[in-house]
């Protein structure tokens, strides 16, 4: 298992890259994140697949990072990273490594973020600045009374219109005691999902994979020698 550990440069991780399709994961402060590892690990049995995390700091209360099995990014590295005007920026570099974005969990907090647009941690500016031609997938988990509250529906609501995909919670007897909606869908529910569109991109790779490797590379090429 990796620990987590400062990033001098984001580019020598990501692109020492084995995957041919690469999955980032998104994990936020909600107790279902103590599932991480464990779909981290599910995610690498699919064939092809490469996969990278980035966590908000709320998020580590419920696992630890050295658990995980790949490279886990945090705020942390979003700030050491950036020094000066031709540094790369951490949340850039994530989005144009990933071919697809899932979040699992999506807390409460982060959704009501994203549906306002809020991004203030390094989770929420790759979600701002996200491709939203590339598959982004949430996975809400929260207690059922905050389920329940009327401006949780909106917020889903807004999120799909931005054309994310819900992979929606489901009732059980949550760790609070409180029995109901709310839950994180089963890692095997979530893993078939995100396998459902590798597959998807692997039937049409001009719109998959494929694609997104094209239009990185012609970003790469307009913006070499560029100085923001």
């Amino acid at each position: 298992m990796q620990a987590e550990s400062p990033v001098t440069s984001p580019k020598f991780d990501l692109l020492d890259s084995c995957g041919k399709f690469r999955v980032l994961v998104g994990v936020t402060g909600s107790v279902a994140a103590l599932k991480v590892p464990l779909l981290v690990s599910q995610l690498l049995e699919l064939p092809g697949v490469d996969v990278r995390v980035v966590t908000t700091e709320h998020a580590k209360h419920f696992y630890n990072p050295a658990d995980v099995a790949v490279r886990v990014y945090s705020d942390t590295h979003e700030w050491e990273l950036w020094s000066q005007r031709s540094d790369p920026v951490l949340h850039i570099e994530l989005r144009r490594w990933a071919d697809l974005f899932v979040i699992a969990p999506l807390d409460a907090n982060t959704l009501g973020k994203i549906a306002s647009g809020i991004c203030d941690n390094l989770l929420t500016c790759v979600v701002r600045a996200w491709d939203t031609s590339r598959p982004l997938l949430f996975c809400p988990a929260m207690n059922t009374a905050m389920w329940y509250h009327p401006i949780t529906s909106r917020q889903v609501d807004s999120l799909k219109e931005f054309g994310y995909v819900e992979i929606p919670c489901i009732a059980k007897k949550l760790v609070c005691g409180d029995q109901g909606k709310g839950a994180m869908a089963e890692v095997s529910t979530i893993v078939d999902v995100v396998n459902q569109f590798i597959q998807k991109a692997a039937e049409s790779p001009q719109e998959g994979a494929g694609a997104v490797r094209k239009e990185q590379a012609r970003c790469c090429e307009e913006g070499a020698g560029q100085v923001l």
